[in-house]
């Protein structure tokens, strides 16, 4: 009875002893685990503190009201695209967030404010002075090199190219056609090329619209610490109610 005692005290102390010896390694796995998940948290704080600043150049504006709009409203087709007429003004310093669902005519406003749209009744007054900087929603139809887009819009190609490296271009992208580049990239194109020249207002149309992270907080930082006028359309919750202090709903 002792002997078969000891026998299978041996076994449980073997037992115990692998069973140890897997949690430990599991441990061991885990602990790595969450050195590595807090060595990428540190790289990915490091990148945030080392993202490129984007300047938003400002043109000096001789009056304080830059916009008025009153009884607006669209057409298409002879059908007025809004139900109730807008009304609104726009003065220097504002940031202004046009809201509403899609298809309510938020890009369509922003069409008539640039004068691309010319079937609208109501009071738009813009001083033909107003120099605005816009970028559209849709970058899918430029094309041609770099140089060529860039002396196309009357762009200094360096300062051009140099705000690119900042959104994080590579050099070799230069190489490429803009048409083989990716929809995010096409926008960032834009907007460095608005961003070439000081202008009174600016216009962006979804600017996050399929753009990579850091240049989101690039765009985002820009926007913040300028005391440029912006008028916006951009469907992320958390970016309108950090960008705006004024709301146009349709």
């Amino acid at each position: 009875m002792e002997a078969t005692k000891i026998g299978h005290g041996v076994a449980d102390r073997g037992f115990v002893g692998h069973k140890a010896a897997k949690m430990m390694k599991r441990s061991k796995v885990q602990e790595a685990r969450m050195n590595q998940a807090i060595e990428d948290k540190k790289k990915l704080l490091k990148n945030v503190e080392e993202v490129e600043q984007l300047t938003l150049p400002i043109l000096d504006f001789p009056k304080k009201r830059m916009i008025y709009v009153e009884n607006l409203n669209i057409y298409f087709n002879q059908q007025a695209l809004y139900e109730n007429p807008v009304n609104f003004e726009v003065n220097q310093g504002d940031r202004v967030l046009i809201a509403g669902k899609n298809g309510s005519g938020k890009s369509s406003l922003l069409k008539v404010l640039l004068g691309q749209h010319s079937q609208y009744q109501g009071k738009v007054e813009i001083s033909p002075q107003l120099t605005i900087g816009y970028v559209p929603q849709d970058a899918s139809q430029i094309s041609g090199t770099f140089k060529e887009f860039a002396q196309s819009m009357h762009l200094n190609v360096t300062k051009f190219l140099m705000l690119l490296r900042k959104l994080g271009f590579a050099r070799e992208q230069f190489e490429k056609n803009i048409s083989e580049l990716s929809a995010g990239q096409k926008k960032k194109v834009l907007l460095a090329a608005v961003l070439c020249h000081p202008c009174h207002l600016y216009m962006f149309d979804e600017p996050l619209n399929f753009i990579d992270l850091e240049s989101r907080m690039q765009i985002e930082e820009m926007l913040l610490h300028s005391e440029a006028t912006i008028i916006f359309v951009e469907h992320d919750e958390v970016f309108q109610e950090k960008i705006a202090n004024k709301i146009i709903k349709l």
